[in-house]
């Protein structure tokens, strides 16, 4: 794994209630970190809350037992055929029919069949390595911050890509395949929902190696706290006065 470079003091700085964590899929086993513990049996998102909890790197391996569909999202084991058909989400009241949950599996990214054999966790404060991801647990004060740092100087949309399940799936693959800053609301899947990961109020951003370096410049150049957001009355009065100024300035050019 190539050596931490790329200075993340600015995530630090946020202070947020969980810490953000560095993701790195691999083909070979890493050296020098420790597996997961064999006792540990936890579904993908599940590992990712156990990575913000624990202080020291690990990771989940292709023999690890995996309790939902995680690895079958990377590419580690197949699916089964009855879960592939749609049985589960028409059993679980998600989805009107089975045909209905079969579909929606063509819109979820996966890994392909045995490229991913390791996928690397580790705490903001003990990551050593470049990150494939880094995700972040953020409240919506703090999610606005982070993501007008991606748009900051590229004028790139927002986005936000989910489904109903197999939520991990849009944390994890849909950013280092796409290249997509995407974030979601943890409430609004189900598994994170049921398995109560997350504060209510969250907001997960998963921000890929592609958009690390941009997004920390840009945190270190710009204001965090908008004047304008202190209040509706300093809103309204600093839009006002911009305008003012600027239909001034037009009016005396030639």
């Amino acid at each position: 794994m190539r050596p931490l470079q790329t200075d993340l003091t600015s995530f630090a700085k946020f202070e947020f209630n969980r810490s953000p964590v560095g993701i790195k899929f691999l083909f070979f086993q890493p050296d020098g970190i420790e597996p997961l513990a064999e006792e540990k049996e936890l579904s993908l998102c599940e590992i990712l809350r156990e990575a913000q909890k624990t202080t020291d790197p690990f990771y989940l391996g292709k023999d690890h037992r995996e309790t939902c569909v995680g690895k079958i999202l990377l590419g580690m084991q197949d699916m089964a055929a009855f879960a592939e058909s749609g049985q589960i989400g028409e059993k679980l009241q998600i989805f009107q029919e089975a045909r209905a949950n079969y579909a929606f599996y063509k819109h979820v990214p996966r890994f392909d069949r045995g490229i991913v054999n390791y996928v690397v966790f580790a705490p903001l404060d003990r990551m050593t390595f470049e990150p494939d991801l880094l995700i972040l647990t953020a409240d919506p004060g703090q999610a606005e911050i982070v993501m007008r740092s991606m748009t900051y100087s590229t004028g790139e949309l927002y986005n936000s890509r989910t489904t109903p399940v197999m939520g991990c799936a849009w944390l994890f693959i849909y950013p280092f395949q796409n290249g997509c800053v995407n974030f979601i609301l943890p409430e609004m899947i189900h598994g994170m929902k049921g398995r109560e990961l997350f504060p209510a109020g969250s907001v997960l951003i998963s921000i890929p190696y592609t958009w690390i370096p941009t997004m920390t410049h840009n945190l270190g150049e710009m204001p965090w706290h908008l004047p304008s957001h202190t209040s509706r009355v300093e809103y309204l009065a600093e839009f006002d006065t911009v305008l003012g100024d600027l239909a001034r300035k037009a009016d005396l050019e030639p």
